[in-house]
């Protein structure tokens, strides 16, 4: 038996969320208790435009470039 979180939808339009056994396919509503049947939830996810990595990716990477750079400006002054 493996429990998940899932979320639930019934015919007046409640959606709740619950950690239920992955066969089970319907519930009780939790707001009015009619039966609320097992709809599937698009997942949210954002890349980065420049690199199509997770955000961050590309600051990343900039900052480490800039380092590099101010780095090796360094050295040839030496």
């Amino acid at each position: 038996m493996t429990r998940r979180i899932y979320e639930f939808e019934c015919s007046e339009g409640h959606v709740t969320e619950r950690f239920i056994d992955e066969s089970e396919r319907t519930t009780e509503c939790a707001e009015c208790g009619i039966p609320a049947g097992r709809v599937v939830s698009p997942v949210t996810s954002v890349l980065d435009p420049i690199s199509g990595t997770y955000p961050g990716a590309t600051m990343k990477w900039a900052r480490y470039r800039q380092q590099k750079i101010q780095q090796e400006r360094k050295e040839n002054r030496e």
